[in-house]
């Protein structure tokens, strides 16, 4: 853990470029005079808890496609069509909700814990879908996807937090691909409902209507789940704490547990963590930053500096960085969620059509093998996460998105024949959220709860996941407008070259925590005295 008085736990010195080895070695210390138990628990008692949480990645799934299909129907309906400033705005207007959920998630969810977090989540849209479902107007319209879109900027991150928190570390990563699988789900669930729209008249806001019923099972489900013990103990609430882990882990790992839990809050103390803290002093790992004022200065950041570790020549102003360049664990995780959202994954998702209709593929067909591209991916990842571990995954998932655009940006030249073009553009996007499921897609959520100390660990997944609205919205706002600037090779050229800085940026500053407690990963992360 990341505390003032860090004199508990000493760190072996280490040289600049070692710091991976660090961790390691730091680790293996760790496991010495540390009394852990002989057996993992019963999976099973935590599972019911987590498949729980984890409507809230369905809910988020479905509420970002379930305008795709039936957007037509809602133009006729509501008076609007050929207003494309009224499309855009209907399908966009979610984003500028969820970033102000998101900016409140860590607050929220430190303030009433993660249950009642959760229940608000579920609140808005609930609200938010009810008003596009009941509609006559564009005014309701874009008030309920508003709503719909707060509720989507808080469930995510509370998702993560909560997974992290009530899984064993054995299966931790396991779990965490769940929420993979259940925004996958939901997306392709808002696929199925969205196809009679066309069919049925008015059919649109059956689809709305229908987003009411896991919300609702959320919010009255969380009333039997576990409250994450680690929040329970932050608020002094230790024999409740202790309680919650008999019900996640067993009476015999619950002991173990709050052991650990005690150690690693140990000399922590309950002010309320202010923003600029999560980048600088005992949060950070040697860098500290002179200035931060939004997710965009974050994001700009994390662009110059990939671009510095990749040239290796290009210097930028002191007032950005200091000579150091050994990453706060915030800027790790705003980082990598900004190389996740520039590899070009959403556009990849939002104008797949248009790839598959110049190869004679209908567009209903070539979403649903997107999705079961992505679906299989993130299956896959289930099993992989805890046995190659998170780093492993997360290297080769951006690796092969890198050769992924490689493919398409040579199916956009004139080297190939048309049928070549067409292989090289359809594989291509095939590959890509393959292997986009596989690692980029699930690592970044379940990653930065486990490195962030359980101080901050609420708040700093706020700040981590805005970043991700932020480069989320100028994605889709500026994509069409960068392809016909630059045109399809450029364009897919400077996706495959973030993919590349983002290869570089895990393989120099990611760490591994498959299989360690969350004591265990904080301990191994302390800067040096």
């Amino acid at each position: 853990m990341w505390m003032g008085h860090s004199s508990m736990y000493k760190r072996t010195p280490s040289r600049d470029n070692s710091n991976m080895e660090d961790v390691e070695e730091n680790s293996d210390l760790l496991d010495i005079g540390l009394d852990k138990g002989t057996s993992n628990p019963s999976l099973m008692l935590s599972l019911p808890h987590v498949l729980v949480a984890t409507i809230s990645s369905f809910l988020f799934g479905y509420h970002l496609g379930v305008v795709n299909e039936p957007l037509e129907s809602i133009s006729v309906d509501l008076g609007f069509r050929g207003n494309t400033l009224a499309e855009g705005l209907v399908v966009s207007i979610c984003l500028g909700g969820a970033l102000i959920g998101c900016l409140l998630s860590g607050w929220i969810a430190d303030g009433v814990g993660r249950r009642r977090a959760f229940q608000l989540c579920a609140l808005p849209m609930i609200i938010g879908a009810s008003m596009s479902a009941a509609t006559n107007n564009l005014f309701g319209m874009l008030v309920g996807r508003l709503f719909v879109g707060t509720g989507l900027g808080l469930g995510p991150p509370v998702a993560s937090l909560y997974v992290t928190e009530v899984s064993p570390a054995f299966v931790r990563g396991t779990f965490g691909a769940f929420i993979q699988i259940a925004t996958c789900l939901g997306l392709m669930g808002a696929l199925f409902i969205g196809i009679p729209v066309k069919e049925i008249s008015g059919w649109w806001r059956v689809c709305f209507w229908v987003s009411t019923i896991p919300a609702a099972i959320l919010a009255t489900a969380m009333v039997f789940c576990a409250e994450s013990p680690h929040w329970l103990y932050k608020q002094g609430r230790t024999a409740e704490a202790e309680a919650e882990f008999e019900r996640l882990l067993g009476v015999s790992e619950a002991k173990f547990a709050m052991s650990e839990l005690s150690k690693a809050d140990r000399g922590d103390d309950s002010d309320s963590v202010k923003l600029s803290e999560l980048l600088h002093g005992r949060h950070s790992k040697g860098m500290h930053f002179s200035w931060f004022v939004s997710g965009i200065v974050v994001t700009c950041e994390c662009i110059c500096h990939c671009c510095y570790l990749v040239t290796g020549f290009l210097r930028f102003p002191k007032v950005i960085f200091y000579s150091q360049v050994r990453f706060a664990v915030v800027f790790i995780g705003s980082t990598l969620f900004a190389l996740q959202q520039l590899s070009g994954i959403n556009a990849v998702f939002y104008f797949s059509s248009t790839v598959f209709k110049s190869a004679g593929v209908p567009s209903d067909i070539a979403n649903v093998c997107i999705g079961i591209a992505n679906l299989a991916g993130s299956i896959v990842s289930m099993g992989l996460m805890d046995k190659l571990g998170r780093k492993v995954l997360l290297f080769w998932s951006f690796f092969g998105m890198a050769i992924a655009m490689i493919l398409q940006a040579t199916g956009a030249t004139s080297l190939v024949s048309n049928m070549g073009a067409q292989y090289f553009s359809v594989g291509g996007m095939f590959l890509f959220v393959l292997t986009f499921a596989l690692g980029a897609g699930p690592v970044p959520g379940l990653l930065l709860p486990e490195i962030f100390p359980s101080r901050i660990r609420a708040k700093a997944m706020a700040v981590c996941m805005s970043v991700h609205w932020v480069i989320n919205f100028f994605v889709g706002l500026l994509f069409l407008r960068l392809l016909e600037k630059l045109g399809p090779q450029l364009l897919y050229s400077m996706f495959a070259t973030f993919c590349i800085m983002a290869v570089i940026f895990v393989k120099r500053n990611v760490v591994e925590t498959k299989g360690k407690s969350l004591h265990e990963i904080e301990i191994a992360l302390l800067p040096q005295d």
